[in-house]
């Protein structure tokens, strides 16, 4: 997979202000009313219920979801709180109050944004032998280290900088790919839920819809899984003589109030049997 990035021994780099686009971008936000409306019943409460979690009182939710008050930029930190909504999320609502959102790309400073960015390529440099990205919530690659740009060049990628058209779309990596049909299932899945943790997302929405209509898609989707599922999915790949079996550990940012760093992920490749690892250790 040609990645597009900086070759050599410090992982390819995208600078973490290019994750996504700007939230007024891609979000069209429903009014402030509507907004809290659709995530307390995403959370199957009462009002009564948010008023006593939330400590604000009946009325006042009340009078918020029908436009008859409206909030206060800590109003909407109390409620966001309670309803524990993802950090890209309270931006939007935010946006649809006409408050500017509380997470900035460009409000970090310099210390922050060194700080993140060595402790992400100190992961993905640690994980050398294996393959190892920093992806967006919907896949975007953000980062590979070495190992990676390597691996995916040698099965054939197209140079696609999302990685689940890369997987999915008719391609070298597609054929490659001995178990297409569940590692296809289980992304799509994967995608789903992340569309579904923030509703008002508009770009995961559109992927989703753009991967559906890719061929083979749609009827893998329409066709009943035949076997059960694995307690971990391993996506086996045919490299010449080989079948290089993998799974993946995702990891993220823990207690992140910033948008930018609740979409950042760090997946790491890892061996599911003792041939897999011994290929990868002897150099490819």
């Amino acid at each position: 997979m040609r990645f597009n990035y900086v070759a050599g021994n410090r992982p390819a780099c995208l600078p973490l202000a290019c994750l996504g686009m700007s939230h007024d971008q891609t979000i069209s936000a429903p009014a402030f009313p509507g907004f809290l409306r659709s995530w307390r019943q995403r959370r199957r409460l009462s009002q009564l219920e948010l008023s006593l979690q939330s400590g604000m009182s009946q009325r006042h939710i009340s009078f918020l979801e029908t436009g008859r008050s409206n909030p206060s930029r800590f109003a909407i930190a109390q409620l966001a709180d309670t309803l524990e909504m993802p950090a890209a999320e309270v931006d939007a609502m935010l946006l649809s109050a006409g408050f500017a959102a509380r997470s900035s790309r460009n409000g970090w400073d310099d210390d922050a944004q060194k700080a993140v960015d060595m402790s992400i390529d100190h992961v993905l440099q640690g994980h050398a032998p294996y393959p190892a990205v920093s992806i967006d919530r919907i896949w975007n690659l953000v980062k590979a280290n070495e190992p990676a740009q390597r691996f995916f060049a040698l099965i054939g990628g197209r140079g696609d900088p999302n990685l689940l058209r890369e997987i999915l779309a008719p391609g070298n990596v597609r054929d490659c790919i001995v178990n297409w049909d569940e590692t296809a299932r289980a992304l799509l899945r994967m995608l789903e839920l992340e569309a579904a943790r923030r509703p008002h997302d508009t770009e995961a929405h559109a992927l989703q819809a753009e991967l559906r209509a890719i061929e083979g898609v749609q009827p893998l989707l329409d066709t009943p899984a035949t076997r059960p599922n694995a307690p971990v999915l391993t996506i086996k790949f045919q490299i010449d003589n080989y079948v290089l079996e993998l799974f993946s550990l995702i990891a993220t940012i823990g207690m992140s109030a910033d948008a930018t760093l609740d979409d950042l992920r760090i997946e790491t490749l890892l061996p599911a049997n003792d041939a897999t690892r011994a290929w990868f250790e002897k150099g490819f």
